[in-house]
């Protein structure tokens, strides 16, 4: 974690310094006094419902070496402070503090830094990269959601001084917010997984999300600088429409380099001969660059997450991770909790648990995945509504429905509201018999409904939007 005297704090962040031990060592840095240790760097946010100004003195008599406030310190406070031997700095923004102490602290650790960010595939692409990379170097990775603009540079803040691979996850609910996460991050590798329909209903078009992720450029050198030992590259979808808008409008004016990822003969790294085996997990031939070629299997389900591996497996090869070593890893992934997880229910039905988060994208995938594993039972798609999508919300829940009936389901329950609706009416519209689709309120009458309807030899998709709590429903069958 982060070591730094307090002296240096205004010279990093502007900061303005109303009391305090110039020399005294802050180590490591929280934003919630209840985590506050001895010489911790306390940030207080104000908020609707809790300021962390309000918390100032609590983090001094908990040891705090420096409280940074947005309002100027009472008498009070002050003299509290100087009494436990406590800096107190005040700042506009302490996003923006944070932000730059971070950015400051990476410089000083000169590892390399791989970026990622896109509609979806982010937590598979990053927890692949980190699985890989482990084996030859020391890796530090976003945990958990800390991938917005006070998640990231804490994650940055909290990697140990001898980290040589940092992989930050990045994330955004609108224009800017990735430019300043890539300009403190300073990323020499970035990915942007998939231009999907997340957050459309805040940027308005795929157009406009696009040109939001491909702000992950902002921070990068270009490829024809040795930076810290590396050239950089991007890390493209070559299938994705908006792959060709990002390298011309974006890419190429930054002088950054792109590696292509995909299906087809023109891809720089690329996966053929994809089959889908009886335990959900995609078995391929992956062919780099170089031509290298191997056969090889992921531990995880869903054909789908073989382009994920292949981002990772790009950058791994640059950094020198080996073909045999690689091939291992893919065989013993792991997957972050309620992201394409298949269980077993206490019936004995199968449940594959992507109960985590939802978009239109990622449900036809789970779509894809629960018709293509084998079962004696019913196939049976529970699907909950999904957010952020605005406007569009309507046409792309009809959109999922229309698809869910494609895939001739032996049940389809939709979980929700008025966009629930959509989705049913579609997959009716679509040609799914009346008795076969369902629509219900809320996680709670689904598991009154269902829990006890799955029968042992079924198999059941659970996927829906946080906000929609179908993980609940998951805990009471498994």
């Amino acid at each position: 974690m982060i070591e730094i005297a307090v002296k240096y704090l205004e010279k990093i962040t502007g900061a303005k310094p109303w009391t305090g031990n110039a020399e005294r060592i802050c180590r490591g840095v929280v934003i919630d006094s209840r985590k506050v240790e001895e010489d911790t760097l306390f940030v207080a946010f104000p908020g609707e419902r809790v300021d962390g100004n309000d918390y100032a003195a609590a983090a001094i008599e908990a040891g705090a070496a420096c409280v940074v406030l947005t309002r100027d310190p009472a008498r009070d406070l002050i003299r509290l402070a100087d009494e436990h031997g406590c800096a107190i700095f005040t700042c506009e923004d302490p996003t923006e503090f944070l932000l730059l102490l971070a950015q400051g602290y990476r410089a000083r650790m000169r590892c390399t830094v791989i970026g990622v960010t896109g509609s979806i595939g982010k937590t598979t692409t990053k927890d692949t990269l980190a699985a890989l990379l482990s084996t030859s170097y020391r890796v530090h990775v976003t945990q958990g959601n800390y991938n917005n603009l006070i998640g990231m540079p804490l994650t940055i803040l909290s990697a140990p001084r001898d980290t040589q691979v940092l992989i930050l996850e990045m994330g955004m609910d609108g224009f800017g917010q990735i430019e300043r996460l890539s300009r403190c991050a300073q990323p020499t590798y970035a990915v942007i997984t998939k231009i999907g329909t997340s957050h459309i209903g805040m940027l308005g078009s795929r157009e406009n999300i696009a040109r939001a992720k491909a702000e992950i450029l902002a921070g990068m050198p270009a490829s024809s600088e040795n930076f810290e030992g590396h050239h950089a590259a991007l890390v493209l979808n070559g299938e994705d429409d908006f792959t060709p808008f990002i390298i011309e409008h974006f890419a190429k004016p930054a002088g950054v380099d792109v590696i292509l990822c995909g299906t087809s003969d023109d891809d720089d790294v690329s996966a053929r001969n994809i089959q889908v085996e009886a335990d959900g997990c995609p078995a391929f031939d992956i062919t780099f660059e170089d031509g290298a070629q191997f056969h090889t299997k992921l531990g995880i389900p869903g054909a789908q997450s073989v382009v994920n591996a292949l981002y990772a497996a790009a950058i791994a090869r640059r950094l020198g991770i080996a073909q045999y070593v690689i091939d291992e890893v893919f065989g013993k992934l792991e997957i972050t909790g309620r992201r394409t997880d298949v269980r077993r229910a206490q019936c004995g039905a199968q449940v594959i648990d992507d109960s985590y988060n939802a978009a239109p994208e990622s449900m036809a995938a789970g779509l894809n995945l629960l018709a293509e594993l084998p079962t004696s039972g019913d196939r049976i798609a529970i699907l909950g509504e999904m957010g952020e999508l605005g406007e569009e919300g309507p046409r792309l829940h009809e959109l999922t429905g229309a698809y869910a009936a494609a895939k001739q389901l032996d049940l389809l329950v939709c979980v929700g509201g008025e966009n629930a609706r959509h989705m049913a009416d579609a997959a009716r519209l679509m040609g799914m018999p009346e008795d076969r689709v369902r629509v219900l309120p809320d996680t709670d009458t689904v598991i009154a409904r269902m829990a006890t309807a799955i029968q042992p030899d079924d198999l059941v998709l659970v996927k829906g939007s946080r906000f929609v709590g179908l993980d609940r429903f998951v805990e009471e069958v498994c």
